[in-house]
């Protein structure tokens, strides 16, 4: 396996480097009564066209087949509330503060004790779609915030039989599986612009009081790059591509927020005037 998603008994000890409060905390949830693993595709889809919240337009989802949904899946959207986009001021990085550490894991077991009384559902992908770099994650929430888990699994890749064969056969990685825990539903008068608070070194999150879809991708993509950091790979939020022509190249790079164009620019073919080979996406 790439990443580590277990451990045997006698190494659940202080001293083991993989472990840390956060951790001991927010991995626990996972296994709980109350939260219901949704296994496929097509399942999450199931039940997001079904959500209250969701409209289910006359669209029809491309490649809906190859992507593990039914064929004739249809787009589904939401309309979110006033935050449009990811809150800055609500994200800490254990051990950055340690004095508001202290302060905050508290706060975490508190509402992860306090969620284990409603329904929560999870999900499991792989991040990094080469053998070389491969990263197991998971994710939690509750049951009515499902069209964030099906937008989650379709901006990764969920742990399907296929990509199981490629990840159990990928580069192993001393490094934690990714375990986010996230509750949009949670208030608390000392953070009312959510929480977002990472343990990097352990692949571990909670992202609380906040429901744009974003904080969890961004939140996921945080975590792996941390990760590859750390293996000495450069993480790249952008895209690279190599323009030919007449013996001559050159390279563009593409940066910018996400939904800024990033990926239309790099895929761009510019009508067919170039050689085009795409570097990164």
């Amino acid at each position: 396996m790439a990443t580590i998603d277990r451990f045997a008994t006698d190494t659940i000890r202080k001293s083991n480097p993989h472990l840390s409060q956060l951790k001991a905390t927010i991995e626990p949830a996972f296994y709980s009564s109350n939260a219901t693993e949704i296994p496929t595709l097509a399942e999450a889809y199931e039940l997001a066209s079904h959500a209250p919240n969701t409209t289910v337009l006359d669209a029809f989802v491309a490649n809906a087949k190859d992507l593990g949904l039914p064929e004739d899946a249809h787009i589904l959207t939401v309309v979110d509330g006033s935050v449009v986009g990811r809150t800055a001021k609500a994200r800490r990085i254990l051990g950055n503060n340690p004095a508001e550490d202290a302060k905050i894991i508290p706060i975490i077991r508190e509402e992860i004790y306090n969620s284990s009384f409603k329904p929560f559902i999870k999900g499991t992908a792989v991040v990094g779609l080469d053998e070389d770099f491969m990263v197991k994650a998971h994710i939690t929430m509750p049951k009515e915030h499902i069209n964030n888990l099906y937008s989650w699994l379709l901006n990764f890749q969920i742990f399907n039989d296929q990509y199981k064969r490629r990840y159990d056969a990928s580069k192993q990685y001393d490094e934690n599986d990714i375990f986010i825990f996230f509750d949009p539903t949670w208030r608390h008068p000392d953070y009312p612009d959510g929480l977002a608070f990472f343990d990097t070194k352990h692949n571990c999150a909670a992202i609380l009081g906040m429901s744009y879809f974003g904080e969890i991708k961004k939140g996921t993509l945080t975590l792996a790059w941390a990760t590859a950091a750390r293996n000495n790979y450069v993480s790249c939020h952008g895209g690279l591509k190599i323009f030919r022509k007449e013996g001559a190249s050159y390279v563009a790079s593409f940066f910018g927020l996400s939904g800024s164009g990033k990926s239309t620019l790099t895929h761009a073919k510019h009508d067919d005037k170039y050689d085009i080979e795409v570097l990164h996406d």
